[in-house]
């Protein structure tokens, strides 16, 4: 028999081989690269807001509190990661969106064994409110802390009405009345209205002076029951010392401002509902951009803005007769970090801190001065604004549009609720909002340092700095220490001497640390930061 070439069997060889090499790559290709076919994905059931429930609103039986503490929905299988999930694994994840450490802090408000329930009652304390919907807020827990100090029955206060806002709403439209009075059953007497025979009776109208201690409560406002039935309060902001009061009176006020002080039921219900809707789209960022006519108007800040703008809030400014200052310089506002941040800047900072142009933002605010124009970059950077708006339908949110109190109460549940919350100016909102966070476990808020921020932008604009990774890593570590940890209350500026002394001290409910904070284990007595 005749041997075979040997040519004939090295192609066999070589054909065998390029068929081997072949059949690999073709098979890592396919589980590495091909989708697997399957059929279009439905959006998830929260987000179908094309057919709103019949009544509007989702029942409450069954349903958590939305200040209680909800589990995290796992994301559909079908839905993509969002953005900054999927950047660069574990690293980027606790950079972007990890809450800082708690330290074992936990809210702690009970009363101290010595603490009595109401005696009886020397009068009835009336109270005008004033302000938007957190200042108001603020101001009701306040009085509620004076009604206990005075030994006051407590009538519910009534609304402002007269502010920028025009907002017509009650006190039962917007928080839950019978659960404020039952609450708070064991701390101060609270009525609905005041008696028909002390209606006509002459009543003691007292402006309750600033940030005022137990000695002023006691002493001058105590006094006035020897000659008064009722006394009213003309205001009801910042009435009370934000330190240096006895710790009952401090966590009566977080009982009330957590706890008492709930919003109305159809409130919570559709404040609810879009938190389970920005949740359907994966982790997301509440951003409070507070770039809004009144709030630029009184801030005097015209940046960006054309001349006829700046000039109409400059007359808005000069009517509103409330509003002492009226001479702004808007350059030197900025400068110092007392402006809020633009939409375009609020962008730039969130690229800068690395979130991804996939990443869900829940807009919390009112109308934005210059509208779309000015939303323009913010767009551009973060397509996927969302806003209560935008994500309930016109159905749903009929009963609310012309009432800016509760408008603003959904805003600050999908906020409280949030992964992350940045608000673009410190405002009543935003610092209500951040001690609330604070409240229920340190969840991560990022304050803008604005000051140094703008110092950023102004380099950019002269050319000298450009977004990139040394910007980034620029931005990032001014803010490594901005996110809402664990700290202390912050007490008054080191120099400043009466009101700016107090008004330069960290608001009491954007910090309920220490009173109404303990360690876990701690009772509370001591001083909570004695094991750190």
């Amino acid at each position: 028999m005749k041997r075979r070439p040997l040519s004939v069997l090295v192609a066999l060889r070589r054909l065998l081989a390029y068929a081997v090499a072949i059949f690999c790559l073709v098979s890592l290709l396919s589980f590495n690269v091909l989708p697997p076919s399957r059929a279009p994905a439905a959006l998830p059931d929260a987000f179908k807001l094309l057919k709103p429930p019949q009544n509007g609103f989702r029942s409450r039986g069954g349903e958590l509190r939305w200040m209680q503490e909800l589990s995290r929905p796992r994301r559909p299988s079908h839905m993509e990661f969002n953005g900054a999930d999927s950047m660069n694994g574990d690293s980027d994840f606790k950079q972007l969106w990890m809450a800082p450490s708690s330290h074992d802090f936990a809210e702690c408000v009970w009363p101290s064994p010595s603490y009595s329930p109401p005696g009886e009652s020397r009068g009835y304390l009336v109270v005008h409110t004033n302000g938007g919907l957190n200042q108001m807020r603020a101001g009701i827990c306040d009085m509620v802390a004076v009604a206990r100090i005075i030994n006051a029955t407590l009538v519910i206060p009534k609304l402002d009405k007269r502010s920028f806002w025009q907002d017509s709403s009650n006190f039962s439209n917007v928080f839950d009345e019978r659960h404020f009075i039952r609450a708070l059953a064991n701390d101060v007497q609270i009525v609905k209205k005041l008696p028909k025979e002390l209606q006509t009776t002459p009543k003691a109208l007292k402006h309750f002076v600033s940030w005022s201690k137990m000695e002023y409560y006691q002493a001058e406002i105590y006094s006035l029951w020897d000659d008064y039935k009722v006394i009213q309060a003309a205001k009801s902001d910042s009435r009370l010392a934000n330190n240096n009061l006895p710790l009952d009176i401090q966590r009566l006020r977080c009982r009330a401002f957590y706890d008492a002080l709930r919003f109305a039921p159809h409130i919570e219900s559709l404040g609810k509902l879009l938190v389970e809707r920005m949740r359907s789209l994966g982790r997301y960022i509440a951003l409070h951009l507070r770039y809004e006519k009144d709030m630029l108007a009184f801030t005097g800040c015209t940046y960006g803005l054309s001349t006829s703008e700046a000039d109409e809030l400059t007359k808005i400014r000069d009517s509103t007769s409330y509003w002492r200052v009226k001479d702004i310089d808007s350059q030197g506002q900025r400068i110092k970090g007392y402006c809020p941040l633009t939409p375009k800047e609020v962008g730039i900072f969130l690229s800068a801190l690395g979130y991804s142009f996939k990443t869900p933002i829940y807009i919390a605010s009112g109308e934005i001065y210059g509208g779309d124009s000015q939303m323009a970059d913010l767009r551009a950077r973060f397509p996927l604004l969302m806003s209560k708006e935008t994500i309930a339908s016109a159905a749903e949110l009929e009963p609310f549009v012309h009432h800016a109190s509760q408008m603003a109460a959904l805003d600050y549940i999908v906020s409280v609720e949030s992964d992350v919350f940045v608000p673009s100016y410190s405002g009543n909102m935003a610092r209500a909002v951040a001690g609330h966070r604070r409240f229920l476990g340190h969840r991560k808020t990022v304050t803008p340092d604005r000051k140094a921020l703008v110092h950023l932008f102004s380099m950019m604009d002269q050319g000298r700095l450009r977004e990139g990774h040394n910007f980034s890593t620029i931005v990032t570590e001014i803010h490594r220490r901005r996110q809402g940890s664990p700290r202390k209350r912050k007490g008054p500026v080191s120099g400043t001497r009466g009101k700016d002394r107090f008004r330069s001290e960290e608001a009491f409910y954007e910090n309920p640390l220490p009173d109404c904070l303990c360690r876990q284990g701690s009772s509370g007595a001591a001083d909570p930061f004695a094991a750190v």
